[in-house]
C-alpha cells in the first residue's frame, strides 16, 4: 500500500501525476492503462480540491494505492462534507443541460475505471482497475502475432 497526502491545491496535480507514473512503471502497466489511470485519478483529485475541499489549501487530499485480488485500487479522500453521487447529473442524458459541465468529471471517471465506489458519504472515491484484463488482451495479441508468424514460416518450407 502506498499513500500520498497533498494540500488541496490544483497545482499539486503534478505530484499526483508523478505518483501514478511511478506506480505504473513499478507494475509495468501498458500505456492504455497508464492513460486511463492518470486521467481518472487526476479528475478525482481535481474534484476533491474544487468540490470537496472548496479550494481550501489548508485542507488535504489523500490518495491511497493498493493492489489486490480486485486489481489496482486508488482511494481519493478529501476533507469536505461529502456529496450524494446520485444527485450528480449524467451529462449524456438528453434531459440535462447540454452546456452544463456538471457531472462530466464523474462521467469520465466512471468511463475509464472498471469499478467506482463512493464511501464516507461521498468524501472518498475508490477507483478500481482490473489489471488481469490487461494480461489477457496482451496474451491474445501476442498469440495472434506468433500464429501469423509461424504460418508464414511454414509456407516458406
Amino acid at each position: 500500500m502506498e499513500k500520498l497526502t497533498v494540500n488541496s491545491n490544483l497545482s499539486n496535480v503534478t505530484i499526483v501525476e508523478r505518483f501514478v507514473e511511478e506506480i505504473c512503471d513499478n507494475y509495468n502497466l501498458n500505456d492504455t492503462y497508464f492513460g486511463n489511470i492518470l486521467i481518472a485519478l487526476t479528475e478525482a483529485f481535481n474534484n476533491a480540491v474544487i468540490h470537496g475541499n472548496h479550494n481550501d489549501s489548508d485542507k488535504k487530499v489523500t490518495i491511497i494505492f493498493d493492489i489486490g485480488y480486485k486489481g489496482l485500487s486508488f482511494s481519493v479522500t478529501d476533507e469536505g462534507n461529502g456529496f450524494d453521487p446520485e444527485k450528480v447529473p449524467n451529462p449524456v442524458d438528453v434531459e440535462n443541460d447540454a452546456d452544463s459541465e456538471k457531472g462530466r468529471g464523474l462521467f469520465l471517471i466512471r468511463s475509464l475505471t472498471d469499478n467506482v465506489k463512493f464511501l464516507n458519504n461521498g468524501r472518498s472515491l475508490e477507483l478500481v482497475f482490473e489489471i488481469e484484463g490487461i494480461g489477457q488482451k496482451t496474451m491474445k495479441e501476442r498469440l495472434q502475432l506468433f500464429t501469423q508468424y509461424f504460418k508464414k514460416e511454414k509456407q516458406k518450407v
